[in-house]
């Protein structure tokens, strides 16, 4: 069961700037979702739509199986969301402000209490339940919104960057929290710039650029897309015997290394199991006699995996525009590329100031 679909969703504003670009969208019930892309992707923008907070200018969205419109309030009390760096009345307490949250979801007052109990318990806030929000840091803040999400108990938690601005310890603390969240069939969406929260928490992603949705599958696919095996060492001694040794390391050749200083980042373009290469490589050390300070698996597999995906959308937007301009006549004054300006697929029957 799909708990959200999209159907060539898009978003244009005032014509001017084309937010979402035909977008399908498609997160089955009790995964967790991670939305990733750069600024601007179009990630929040697809959260209103979802959310029913704005009407896309064409193109179809469902939650639950109904469609989604700014009157279904029924749909949205299913629904939990975290905006990015969430704010609240800075007078109001903890308890206050979660009992105000309770009010609005039409909560019984004393389910309320016990909830908003649980969640401070939850969230690591119940030693600041009575002080005023005015004081939190930004890693409270996003725990309280956090908090105020689950108070109706949602089938869906939708939530928008909630490790942006937090040290390393609070971005633990929330991932974690995520990872606690989820299952007991509940869904759960993350849109994030930090590739590596995503691997820690998300069983499935989505790739979102310029609007569009480039790529979307399981998590354990993005990390095959990802190089097959990179193992990175850092050494002291005869390093100029392991560099010359790291041919070696596998039978037909499929070995590539980069290195920086003593580091060496040895990448297999083979099959095997990443344990098996690493033991080469500590094979390797051993008979060459250097010490070993490091190692590693390559840490930024699925960055650079997400880059890849990127890089590959633009180079075949290029080609798109390439073999389209290609059809059309060189021979005028105005040239191939500003006859694009004149050709307006996506506007065709949309109003100059489409609804928001």
């Amino acid at each position: 069961m799909y708990v959200v679909q999209t159907s060539d969703l898009t978003k244009i504003y005032e014509n001017r700037y084309i937010a979402l670009n035909a977008l399908n969208l498609r997160v089955e019930k009790g995964t967790v979702f991670g939305l990733v892309g750069p600024n601007g992707a179009g990630k929040s923008t697809t959260f209103r739509i979802l959310l029913g907070l704005q009407r896309p200018t064409a193109g179809s969205v469902s939650v639950f199986g109904d469609a989604m419109t700014p009157e279904r309030a029924d749909i949205r009390r299913r629904v939990g969301y975290l905006p990015t760096n969430p704010s609240f009345p800075r007078h109001m307490t903890p308890i206050t402000y979660l009992e105000f949250v309770g009010s609005i979801l039409g909560m019984d007052q004393r389910q309320a209490k016990v909830q908003l109990a649980r969640l401070l318990q939850a969230v690591d806030l119940a030693s600041a339940a009575a002080q005023r929000i005015h004081g939190f840091s930004t890693g409270m803040m996003t725990r309280l919104g956090i908090a105020a999400a689950l108070m109706g108990d949602p089938e869906l938690l939708i939530l928008d960057e909630p490790t942006s601005g937090l040290d390393p310890a609070g971005r633990k603390q929330t991932i974690e929290l995520i990872r606690e969240l989820s299952g007991r069939d509940r869904t759960i969406i993350i849109a994030t710039l930090i590739l590596s929260d995503v691997e820690r928490v998300c069983t499935d992603v989505g790739i979102i650029s310029q609007g569009r949705l480039i790529y979307a599958g399981p998590m354990a696919e993005m990390r095959r897309l990802a190089r097959q095996g990179t193992i990175s060492v850092e050494i002291e001694g005869n390093t100029g015997a392991f560099e010359q040794q790291i041919h070696t390391l596998d039978e037909i050749g499929s070995v590539r290394y980069e290195r920086l200083g003593s580091e060496f980042r040895i990448t297999f373009l083979g099959t095997e199991p990443l344990a098996e290469y690493a033991q080469r490589v500590l094979s390797l050390v051993d008979r060459t006699g250097v010490e070993l300070l490091y190692i590693t698996s390559g840490a930024d597999e699925i960055e650079e995996a997400f880059l890849q995906r990127l890089e590959d959308d633009r180079t075949r937007g290029f080609l798109r525009v390439a073999a389209w301009a290609a059809t059309q006549d060189v021979g005028s004054n105005s040239g191939p590329f500003n006859e694009l300006t004149e050709v307006e697929p996506l506007d065709a029957g949309i109003s100059r100031n489409p609804p928001v």
